[in-house]
């Protein structure tokens, strides 16, 4: 488990997207539109960590509509197409004013790693690939697209929230 202490220093999360938010399922029609399968309550979750002031975003190494559309419906900042994910966030802290140390990123696979090594609170999902174990202080005990989302979310909003 995760400390409090470092939970509660959480200003930032950055998610990755497929494999957290979803199952890293894709499904492709005929015509090759993709369409993907995300957990509804994530939602409720984001907006909580919102009403104190935590910060959180989606980065994506590759763009598709079916991300921002879901960025969008969840009220989040979202950064497609970007190679490194790592120079991408701490971007985004020196943007925010927010250090490295206080910023969560959530990933699941390999191309995650220096995004894992780049900041202070480095979390994978349950079902991540076993490569980027050494790299992460935490795994969820949900899946990506069963609820990972949420549990990052619950457990930064109860460490954080005021007594």
């Amino acid at each position: 488990m995760i400390s409090q202490e470092l939970l509660s220093s959480v200003r930032l999360i950055a998610f990755d997207f497929d494999g957290v938010f979803t199952d890293n399922t894709v499904y492709v029609s005929q015509d090759g539109v993709e369409s993907v399968r995300c957990w509804r309550s994530d939602g409720l979750g984001l907006s909580r960590l919102r009403s104190i002031g935590v910060q959180a975003f989606i980065i994506s190494t590759e763009a598709n509509p079916v991300v921002a559309a879901r960025a969008g419906k969840l009220k989040m900042p979202c950064k497609q197409g970007i190679e490194d994910k790592a120079a991408a966030i701490l971007e985004t802290c020196r943007e925010l004013g927010i250090s490295p140390e206080q910023t969560m990123f959530v990933g699941n696979d390999i191309n995650d790693i220096p995004a894992f090594e780049s900041i202070g609170v480095p979390v994978a999902v349950a079902d991540a690939y076993p490569e980027v174990y050494p790299f992460v202080l935490f795994r969820t005990n949900k899946p990506g697209g069963f609820g990972a989302v949420r549990e990052i979310c619950d457990l930064v909003f109860h460490a954080r929230k005021p007594a």
